[in-house]
């Protein structure tokens, strides 16, 4: 049953009498003495303060006799004409100062906000309007790199995985579920979407990164169709939930722990990559010799560091990539957990930025060390060798454990 309205229950019968009220008017009872009382108290007040009291004062009982006297003057009696020797009654119905308990007159009152910033009692510079060294909406935080579909050079090493994946569909061994208005999706390395109609896979999913002040990754998906991209992953969250046919496709398994769970997932091969800042920032600029990024990628490097300016990651600023180095049959993932971890003594305390939101950031990718020493931490991870090593960061070099 809809609830009633307002009017409804007004309407009904009132059976206790409860809207019969009557509002006792105002008394306009002259004082006992008709005011001269009154006019005795602000003659005593004017004499000490050579002013008439002001209802809008801030002590109380300047304020309460000033309240009285702006009421009573205005009709003054015989009573009050008698007592004023000093003609403060012709002072007070000389014009004074405006109240803010006036009522406005009508044609003070504003239309519009224009009205009120084109008043010139405010005395608003121009200049407060135009601004200055701030740069413009439509070039903060411009991508020097977007996520455009390109052809997916090892295509090979998906498409087997693509035609099981629509035979599962086609048979219903897979299912494909929507995705509900304004979910929070987090796609994981191995997941399959369905967008604008193509199975799209969710090959890599970067270091995690702050994008305005939220947390982000950079994404590689591969489609179906043989072409690829490398979207932040709110980017591609945004694109299903505008997609109204997106669909995810459901993993096997019963859950993370299911071995069948990660079945989907391909341990890619990648490159090795060492990153130099080119931060002007005097803090960074110094250590620019010896700091470097280490990161692992199963995309184009190029393609990854495009857009290092407006990554945390890569510390807000342009990178230079110094050197890469190829794996050949190992897993990516693997591989940068190995690295970082071998390297971890290297890795500076007090590195920290602080984002266009006044947010620190501390990325965990960067350390002192150089190229050669990446270049030789590779070589062991080939060979096997790496766990009977240590970096000794003293000596600044690999030695044996």
């Amino acid at each position: 049953m809809p609830r009633p309205t307002l009017e409804d229950i007004f309407a009904e019968p009132d059976e206790f009498g409860l809207l019969n009220v009557t509002l006792r008017a105002a008394s306009s009872r002259p004082s006992a003495d008709g005011g001269a009382a009154i006019m005795r108290d602000v003659t005593g007040f004017f004499q000490r303060t050579g002013r008439l009291p002001d209802a809008d004062a801030d002590d109380h009982e300047e304020m309460r006799l000033g309240t009285i006297w702006s009421r009573m003057s205005a009709t003054a009696s015989e009573a009050m004409r008698n007592e004023d020797h000093l003609g403060l009654l012709t002072r007070s119905v000389q014009k004074r100062e405006p109240s803010w308990r006036d009522d406005p007159d009508g044609d003070e009152i504003p239309d519009s906000l224009d009205d009120i910033l084109g008043d010139d009692e405010f005395g608003i510079d121009d200049d407060v309007f135009s601004l200055r060294h701030v740069t413009p909406s439509a070039e903060r935080l411009v991508p020097d790199h977007r996520a455009e579909f390109t052809p997916c050079r090892d295509f090979a090493n998906f498409q087997a995985l693509f035609d099981d994946m629509q035979a599962a569909l086609d048979a219903g061994d897979r299912v494909a579920t929507r995705i509900e208005k304004r979910a929070i999706i987090e796609p994981l390395e191995g997941d399959f979407f369905i967008r604008n109609g193509l199975l799209a896979y969710i090959a890599e999913k970067g270091e995690m990164t702050m994008r305005g002040g939220a947390r982000d990754h950079r994404l590689r998906v591969i489609f179906s169709n043989g072409t690829e991209s490398d979207p932040l992953m709110s980017s591609f969250r945004k694109s299903l939930n505008d997609d109204k046919t997106a669909r995810v496709v459901q993993r096997p398994g019963m859950g993370p722990l299911d071995p069948e769970f990660d079945a989907d997932r391909l341990d890619l091969t990648g490159t090795i990559y060492v990153a130099r800042t080119l931060s002007t920032d005097p803090a960074l600029a110094a250590d620019r010799a010896i700091l470097h990024k280490i990161g692992v990628t199963s995309q184009d490097v190029s393609r990854r560091v495009a857009d290092a300016r407006n990554d945390p990651t890569f510390l807000l600023a342009p990178v230079e990539v110094v050197a890469t180095f190829e794996l050949k049959n190992l897993s990516r993932a693997k591989v940068e957990a190995l690295l970082h971890r071998f390297f971890m003594a290297a890795r500076p305390a007090q590195l920290f930025i602080t984002d266009r939101f006044g947010k620190k950031i501390r990325p965990q990718e960067w350390f002192y060390v150089l190229p050669d020493h990446v270049s030789q931490a590779a070589a062991l991870i080939r060979d096997g060798q790496l766990h009977l090593y240590r970096y000794d960061v003293s000596q600044q070099k690999i030695v044996l454990k």
